[in-house]
């Protein structure tokens, strides 16, 4: 009669288990480049967080020089030069003058345009 156990291979496991090696290295394989990804999402994603608070600052500084009385150049160079972002609009609201500015994500993520808006009071005329 035979047993309804399957033989012992060599060192007492069954040969059905002895043939997953280099299951291990399939897994790894798998494995590596969706860690890559994540990492390189998460990296992408941070470069951009820190870009939109390079722009909020750059809008700060220049809705100051605006109120100031600067010139419309010199206001967009201070959004270039913290941010490397561009100066969509100057407006004043009352008391205040407000400057928005939009910057590309910088990333190649498919994320929309960054965009930051900072108001100051307006100076004596």
């Amino acid at each position: 009669m035979r047993s309804p156990w399957p033989e012992r291979g060599l060192g007492g496991r069954s040969p059905a288990l002895e043939d997953d090696r280099g299951s291990a290295t399939a897994e790894f394989a798998v494995v590596v480049p969706a860690v890559i990804l994540v990492l390189a999402l998460t990296a992408g994603g941070l470069s951009a967080v820190g870009r939109q608070v390079r722009l909020e600052h750059g809008a700060a500084q220049a809705s100051r020089l605006a109120a100031r009385g600067e010139s419309e150049g010199r206001v967009a160079g201070v959004v270039a030069a913290i941010a490397g972002g561009a100066v969509a609009s100057v407006s004043r609201e009352g008391d205040l003058v407000c400057v928005t500015a939009t910057a590309p994500a910088g990333v190649p993520l498919p994320l929309p345009d960054l965009r930051a808006r900072s108001c100051a009071l307006a100076g004596e005329p």
